[in-house]
């Protein structure tokens, strides 16, 4: 995700970040060099060097910080952060199980009732275009059980 415009919101002691379909509010205070009244932000703009997923602010005492877009996504609770989070935590889990597993790729591609070419995408940590169910068959393939757990967050 790329951000489209970033600005600093000294009322609301956050930096606001637009990206291509949401405002997202990233405090101040989640920052690695916290800007504060007697140094406040200076400048700030979507770093071109990493294809705009991610901001630096300047202080006006010149000290520099910067924030990764995934930072604002996580902070915000993003669904499409969380849900690709998710998917590629399972997606390193199954590659372990592949890896350890008595069966071959060839018998496991055959009971998924799939290719081999759709085998190799689903074990592409780095491919979120495919579905946690079809993760989740692969697991079920290699004996496993998933579970679920909800729970309050920790302070």
């Amino acid at each position: 995700m790329r951000i489209r415009s970033v600005r600093a919101n000294n009322r609301r002691k956050a930096f606001e970040v637009l990206t291509s379909n949401k405002l997202l509010l990233f405090p101040y205070s989640k920052t690695h060099l916290h800007p504060v009244p007697n140094d406040p932000v200076a400048r700030v703009f979507a770093d071109p060097e990493i294809a705009r997923e991610g901001f630096i602010y300047v202080l006006r005492s010149g000290k520099q910080g910067s924030v990764h877009i995934d930072a604002v996504l996580e902070y915000n609770q993003d669904p499409d952060y969380l849900r690709d989070l998710l998917l590629y935590k399972l997606t390193l889990e199954a590659q372990k199980r592949v890896r350890a597993s008595r069966l071959s790729k060839r018998e496991l591609i055959r009971r998924l009732d799939t290719s081999a070419s759709q085998f190799y995408r689903l074990l592409d940590q780095t491919n979120y275009r495919k579905s946690i169910d079809q993760v989740l068959s692969l697991l079920h393939v290699l004996d496993c059980d998933v579970d679920l757990i909800v729970r309050a967050k920790s302070a």
